[in-house]
């Protein structure tokens, strides 16, 4: 008896949930993003660097992605300890001595850096740690340059410890494919104390300017205050000699009125006729003259 022939199940239809594969399995697909590059092994050598964009790496081949590098701009920051020195100024009697103490300090390094494109290879696989790398350097310059200055310079010259730690890490940092952006100082932070000791420092310091500049315009004051009152003695001194003078003026017309006097009644023989001085005076000399010629005619 024979059985019918059976028919081959029919195979059932995709759906959204099953995967279609753009590529045969034994081949992939890879994506390498904007600003950043991958390297191509082959067999576990080095084979070239992939730019961004889409590429077939056929694992079937001995090819693979080893790794990818970031072309962008990365920022590191780095807290190094370090030791300066501190002026302690001492003032006995009128002599001032400077003492040098050692007081340790957290400076802050912000290190901007991007890995070149054309030495990719280097910056991929002559590094493990590219960070640990730079901070190490950063450590060194730091802690050799900064001993060397006080506290106050360390603060003045925080672009020169810059330049310096920038200089070194170009040097050391090129050869591994990596270029150093830019290095800043962004902080330098002495022990809680002596920030205190220096505050209180500067408040000794601006409190003693302000006293010698309320002393100052104090003395300016007494000055013009001294001015002012002799300017005002010396005109008081003035009137009062102008009033004596007008009094000595008055009795030296005086005297020379009476001495007239004296010298007209001494005279016997004075034709000296005494009127008086006024607006009427010359109506009463005119009305005396007629009332005596009136009379003289009377009379005779």
């Amino acid at each position: 008896m024979e059985l019918p022939a059976s028919s081959p199940p029919a195979r059932a239809p995709p759906t959204a949930s099953m995967e279609i594969p753009a590529f045969p399995p034994e081949i992939s697909a890879s994506f390498v993003d904007q600003s950043t590059v991958a390297i191509k092994e082959n067999f576990g050598k080095f084979d070239h660097v992939l730019e961004p964009g889409c590429y077939c790496v056929p694992w079937i081949f001995g090819s693979r992605i080893a790794g990818r590098l970031t072309l962008r701009i990365q920022q590191l920051d780095v807290k190094c300890e370090t030791k300066t020195k501190l002026n302690l100024w001492l003032k006995e009697l009128v002599l001032f001595v400077v003492f040098q103490d050692n007081v340790f300090v957290n400076v802050v390094a912000s290190i901007q850096y991007r890995a070149l494109v054309d030495k990719a290879y280097d910056a991929f696989y002559r590094l493990s740690n590219t960070k640990t790398q730079i901070q190490a350097y950063v450590f060194d310059v730091i802690r050799a340059s900064v001993p060397k200055l006080n506290l106050d310079d360390t603060f003045d010259q925080k672009n020169e410890i810059a330049k310096a730690v920038e200089k070194e890490l170009e040097k050391a940092m090129s050869a591994y494919g990596y270029e150093i952006v830019q290095t800043l100082i962004v902080d330098i932070e002495p022990d809680m104390q002596v920030k205190t000791a220096m505050n209180e420092i500067n408040a000794a310091a601006r409190m003693r300017v302000a006293a010698g500049e309320k002393a100052e315009a104090e003395k300016i004051l007494q000055i013009k205050r001294a001015e002012g009152e002799a300017e005002s003695k010396y005109l008081s001194g003035l009137g009062v000699a102008r009033q004596r003078e007008a009094i000595v003026d008055g009795l030296r017309d005086m005297t020379q009125y009476f001495d007239t006097m004296k010298e007209i009644g001494s005279a016997s023989k004075s034709s000296a006729v005494f009127i008086r001085h006024g607006p009427g005076a010359v109506r009463d000399v005119a009305t005396q003259i007629r009332d005596g010629l009136l009379h003289g005619n009377a009379a005779s």
